[in-house]
This record gives structure tokens, sequence and C-alpha cells, in this order.
């Protein structure tokens, strides 16, 4: 009998949504990986970028977990961008818990996707998060301080983001990192 494809995989497969899927090594996201998304801070459009794939899990009756939001999410806009409003969990958590929480929730195995932002991540709390994603077969994205740009991270996809929505492809696992800034969101 065939062996069923894990939901994070199922959702890459998807058709390309925005640029970046069709730049990124595999058509999109890293399926049950960590995505680390760097700024100088919240606020630098890491939501619009993440709309298109947290709007497909949704639809797709897959639950998504937020950790230790920046602010509360405001529920007119994440609906205008698609995502089914009833499979969302806010998890208003900070510090230790908010690890905790993070690491408990990719290693479930039941949610389409957690967002977390851990500014207090380091490389060995990202190795445990790598490794909770790729045992709960998760979408994972972690938003952390540019600052940590310096840092090892294991996460197979590293991306800064710039203001006026914009980001560089810092390492991407399986295939070059485009040269150029990706236009993202609303205006792209």
């Amino acid at each position: 009998m065939p062996r069923p494809i894990p939901l994070a995989i199922e959702a890459r497969r998807l058709p390309a949504a925005t640029p970046l899927d069709a730049l990124l090594p595999g058509g999109g996201w890293p399926p049950a990986a960590i995505s680390e998304l760097l700024s100088s801070g919240a606020g630098n459009g890491e939501l619009a970028l993440l709309w298109p794939v947290l709007s497909r899990l949704t639809r797709q009756g897959r639950p998504i977990v937020l950790v230790s939001p920046p602010g509360a999410p405001y529920p007119a806009a994440w609906r205008r961008a698609g995502v089914v409003l009833e499979q969302c969990h806010w998890l208003d958590v900070q510090g230790r818990e908010a690890l905790w929480a993070t690491e408990q929730c990719l290693r479930a195995g039941c949610c389409g996707a957690v967002v977390a932002w851990l500014a207090q991540a380091d490389g060995r709390l990202m190795r445990r998060l790598q490794v909770a994603a790729a045992s709960g077969d998760t979408l994972a994205f972690v938003h952390r301080p540019l600052a940590k740009v310096a840092e090892a991270s294991p996460a197979p996809l590293r991306l800064r983001l710039h203001r006026h929505a914009e980001l560089e492809v810092l390492k991407c696992r399986g295939g070059l990192a485009p040269s150029r800034r990706i236009a993202f969101g609303g205006g792209a």
C-alpha cells in the first residue's frame, strides 16, 4: 500500500503562489523544517510574506499557531488574505514559555504551520526547533532579530526582510540563493 504524502510536503507541492515560491529549490517553503525570518524588527512584512501559505493551509483545514506575536492579530487583515480564522490559534506567551510552546506545537504534528517570534532563540534552541519541526512534519517560521544574522543556523532557509516588502535569501538548502532582492506581499 503506498504511503500518504506528508501534509507539509503536499502543501509545498501546490503551484507557486508567490515570486519567492518560484525561486526556491523545490518550488516553495522547505517542508518539515524551519524557515528563519531575520529583520530589524517585527512589522517588516513577515505576515504578508506568509499569508499565501497560511491561507492555503487553513483552507485545507490545517490549523496554524502564532507564538508570541508582537501585537494582537488583526482579524480583518487575515480574512482579506484568505486565511480561515477558525484554523488560527494565538499563544500569548513570552520567554522560556514561548520556546517551550513552539517546540511542543512543532513536535505534536497536528499543525499545518507554526509562526513564532523568538528574539531570544540562539543556535542551540534553533537546532531543537529544527528537530521538532522534522519529527512533527510541520512547517515552521521563526522570526528573529537581524543581530542574529552572524550566528550559525540549522534552518534550511534564511531570509532577511527589508522595508518596503522586499527580502533577500541568505541561505537555501538544495540550490543557489537568488542574488537579487525579491518583492513580496501586496506590491509583488
